[in-house]
């Protein structure tokens, strides 16, 4: 029997079921898209493929290569289908989801030859789909009970520095004109986008720097957001997709369902919807990875081999399909 074939139809299979236990985990927890007039509403749904991996090319003999790729998982609005593989032999992958926020494949490669070229490429279809606010929010309440599986959105991240003294103190009744928790929540929103003007900085400065200095890109915007909601008691999280994140945060409903809800806080003001296309790559911001102890704001791609004779060359990839050029936006 071939064993190469055998092993990517016992990949495929799995990748399917782990596909399908991802699509029930959301609908038992609460957070799909609903026909209740408090949900989010999902709209003109868009299919795109994206080729996602590395090209490894080893000048030298090397042994123990291993490597970890983030590929989209299913989201409400999103959907993930992987289509294709493009694996040199001897390469093994095998997925796995990290705190239930992001998907990686782990690849494995016992042994690169000298001058070899190997590539470790999946292809994903993402299904995703525009993102309207919900038809009421009168009746949306901050949730009175904290449970595990929303703990985690709740305190410090990296770089969202939520204890500190002074974005404490300017969280603090911040919102409370608000005629109710969407009114709360959408006054914070608008206090960031007033004190914090755009300005795009290569390196991460975080909420603290952004409340300090008054400036700051996407991801300083977003956590300068989060950092108050947290502080106001309510859940709240970064998106993160290809060359940008913007922030969600958490209500409940009369019966107390929750529902997530995303919002534009740097460019274009929108605030509980979201138009865009480009596939979540992941949700949160301090991810417990395996083998890591230090909680990651993003999780970003790794390799490394045990043994090499000579440095290697890889390049990871994450372009949309029918591109030639590698689009792998730098995430701070």
């Amino acid at each position: 029997m071939n064993t190469d074939w055998f092993y990517r139809l016992s990949l495929t299979i799995w990748l399917l079921l782990v596909g399908s236990v991802l699509q029930a985990q959301v609908v038992r927890t609460g957070q799909g898209a609903s026909s209740s007039p408090y949900s989010i509403r999902l709209q003109q749904p868009k299919k795109q493929r994206w080729e996602i991996g590395f090209e490894l090319k080893s000048p030298g003999l090397m042994t123990g290569v291993s490597a970890t790729m983030t590929i989209p998982m299913a989201w409400p609005e999103q959907k993930v289908t992987i289509v294709k593989q493009d694996l040199s032999p001897g390469v093994r992958i095998r997925p796995r989801v990290v705190s239930g926020d992001v998907k990686q494949l782990l690849v494995s490669i016992m042994r690169v030859d000298p001058g070899s070229t190997v590539k470790a490429i999946v292809t994903v279809e993402v299904e995703r789909s525009l993102i309207e606010k919900p038809a009421k929010t009168d009746k949306l309440f901050i949730p009175r009970l904290i449970t595990p599986d929303l703990r985690k959105y709740m305190g410090v991240s990296p770089f969202i520095e939520t204890t500190n003294p002074k974005i404490v103190e300017v969280s603090r009744g911040l919102g409370d004109d608000g005629k109710n928790a969407w009114q709360k929540v959408e006054i914070m929103f608008d206090w960031v986008r007033d004190h914090v003007k755009y300005k795009f900085d290569e390196d991460l400065k975080g909420a603290l720097t952004a409340l300090e200095k008054g400036e700051g890109d996407c991801e300083e915007l977003t956590s300068l957001f989060i950092a108050i909601c947290r502080n106001n008691g309510i859940p709240a999280r970064s998106v993160w997709i290809p060359g940008h994140c913007y922030p969600e945060f958490y209500l409940e409903d009369a019966s107390g369902k929750g529902h997530w809800f995303p919002c534009q806080i740097a460019g274009s003001r929108s605030f509980g919807s979201m138009s865009e296309y480009r596939p979540v790559l992941q949700k949160g911001d301090s991810i417990r990875v395996p083998g890591n102890s230090r909680p990651q704001r993003y999780v970003a791609e790794t390799f490394k081999a045990l043994r090499h004779t000579q440095p290697p060359m890889v390049q990871f990839i994450r372009r949309q399909a029918g591109s030639d050029d590698p689009f792998a936006p730098v995430l701070k």
